[in-house]
């Protein structure tokens, strides 16, 4: 008697191990952006906690911390340069290979700050150590988050390309939770253990987290559409030299468009952590723990706003979506400066996982958005080039937002205002963005 085939003897081998690929691309984008992303946190953070005595003892206390915080702020004067090698590489051999090279690079650089002798050992060296390796760190996130999120979007099928392209987004909630919740458990030590060498724990951890990263990402496959390119250009042409010059040939306009819509990942995210944190511990006196734990919270909300975002990126599209969170981050600015005016420890802690969480949902299709302003060939050093333009203004938010405060006296309105005006360049960065996009698919379509 003939039997009937089962669901599983028709399953095809082929699709079943296209699943598998897309899971492991999928982890390994998201392990390698949140190792990335927790060792920027947590210069971030003691940078705004310990860095200026650690460092900068020889200056007034108000002056350390403004230069502390510049510190934290040279990082993102390297994302463009760091763009530019990593996207230059990434174009030509290959995602994989370039990101192999940005996670040894910010996972060793890292781990060697918590080695650092302070000032008190060394002298003004300390601090122009501390700042070349703040440096280091910034080229390797230059061209991390940009690849990842092109491996992820570029091995993903059609209607899923939001879903799987928010996967290196959840590095960045990832990383806040990690390194907010070791930051947090570090400062409960008695200070002199925390001076002494309880600041240097999490930094070490970086070397842990490097070599698990690692041995993920060696395992991941090459980018289809990276693969493609190489095959037309080798039966057409010859690679471009300088993938850099032809982004701003053919798509300078659109450079312009994601440096305004991007200011947000950036400049809004470490304005509610970094500044947030020296604001709630400086002017309102509250201890460290709680603002870490309002981070926390912050990235858990986050997370749930990148998956949102995420889903309503492949039912909406990608910059629809965009322009929807950034327009609800703008509405919701007025209730977090109420909160933060109020001076109650309860309402600010609310006021900044709030802060942190709206962000969530104009993230998690980001950076399918990006992709697909920009040709595959080129593509890796657009996305790059561009989002850490956009990277190196954001970071000089926490400093700048440190520097208004001292000319007005007052941190409380420096906040809300700050985030108001980013988050309405995302909007409008996003509908000009959508223009662009509607014309190209008219364009393709004709």
């Amino acid at each position: 008697m003939a039997t009937t085939p089962t669901t599983t003897q028709h399953t095809d081998p082929r699709a079943a191990a296209d699943t598998r690929r897309l899971r492991r691309v999928a982890t390994t984008s998201f392990m390698g952006t949140a190792m990335e992303w927790y060792d920027y946190f947590i210069y971030g953070l003691f940078a705004a906690l310990v860095f200026d005595e650690l460092f900068f003892p020889s200056f007034d206390p108000a002056v350390g911390t403004v230069l502390a915080l510049l510190t934290f702020g040279i990082g993102f004067v390297a994302r463009p340069v760091g763009a530019i090698i990593f996207g230059h590489l990434g174009d030509r051999i290959g995602r994989k290979k370039t990101l192999v090279v940005t996670l040894l690079v910010i996972g060793l650089s890292t781990g060697i700050i918590g080695l650092l002798p302070t000032f008190d050992a060394i002298g003004f060296a300390a601090p122009i150590l501390l700042t070349t390796l703040r440096f280091i760190q910034g080229l390797s996130l230059g061209g991390e988050w940009s690849g990842a999120v092109l491996l992820a979007v570029e091995h993903a099928p059609a209607k899923q390309r939001a879903f799987y392209g928010a996967m290196p987004q959840y590095g960045s909630p990832a990383g806040t939770l990690a390194s907010s919740g070791i930051v947090a458990l570090v400062t409960l030590l008695p200070e002199d253990d925390l001076m002494a060498w309880g600041w240097r724990i999490p930094f070490l951890l970086s070397f842990v987290f490097l070599a698990i990263a690692l041995y993920m990402r060696l395992r991941v496959e090459e980018s289809p559409v990276f693969t493609d390119v190489v095959q037309t250009q080798r039966a057409e042409q010859p690679k471009a030299k300088l993938p850099l010059i032809e982004v701003f040939r053919h798509a300078g306009g659109r450079v312009l468009i994601v440096i305004a819509t991007v200011l947000f990942a950036s400049g809004g995210f470490f304005l509610m952590t970094t500044y947030a944190v020296n604001f709630g511990t400086g002017e309102l006196g509250m201890e460290p723990w709680k603002l870490l734990v309002a981070t926390m919270v912050g990235a858990v909300l986050e997370a749930i706003g990148i998956y949102i975002g995420a889903k309503l990126g492949d039912r909406w599209g990608a910059w629809k979506t965009v322009v929807f969170g950034g327009g609800i981050a703008v509405v919701l600015v007025v209730p977090i400066a109420l909160m933060l005016g109020s001076g109650v420890e309860v309402l600010v802690i609310v006021a900044v996982a709030l802060g942190i969480g709206i962000l969530g949902i104009p993230y998690g299709p980001l950076g399918t958005m990006l992709s697909e302003l920009f040709e595959a060939r080129y593509r890796y050093s657009g996305v790059a080039v561009s989002y850490n333009i956009g990277g190196l203004i954001g970071g000089f938010v926490p400093s700048i937002a440190a520097g208004l405060a001292l000319a007005v006296g007052s941190a409380v309105l420096v906040i809300p205002i700050l985030l108001g005006i980013i988050m309405a360049l995302c909007v409008v960065g996003g509908l000009i963005a959508g223009r662009v996009l509607s014309r190209q698919s008219e364009t393709i379509a004709a």
